[in-house]
């Protein structure tokens, strides 16, 4: 597993500014947990969903094509720190 924590620097109002995901081996997302500038979060897994959130459907690029894009900015957390957001944030998490 891999965890991401990456801030989105765009001026539009109905898209989240940072985007925190869990992914697997190969780069798809398990979970994922979107922040809006107005203080929303959604959120997203195999056993829900929130706020319009959803699981991408094609691999998450890695974090240097990511981090390439001056629109982003992208670093990988430590799991307790994902596991954390998710307590605090997904409202059908177990």
């Amino acid at each position: 597993m891999q965890y991401i924590d990456v801030q989105w620097f765009h001026e539009h109002a109905g898209e989240p500014v940072r985007l925190v995901s869990e992914l697997d081996c190969e780069r798809f997302e398990l979970r994922k947990l979107e922040f809006f500038r107005d203080g929303t979060v959604g959120a997203a897994s195999a056993n829900g969903a929130a706020h319009g959130t959803s699981l991408g459907t094609v691999p998450v690029p890695a974090l240097d094509e990511i981090n390439g894009d001056p629109a982003f900015s992208g670093a990988e957390v430590p799991p307790e720190v994902f596991e954390e957001l998710w307590r605090l944030y997904a409202p059908f998490a177990a």
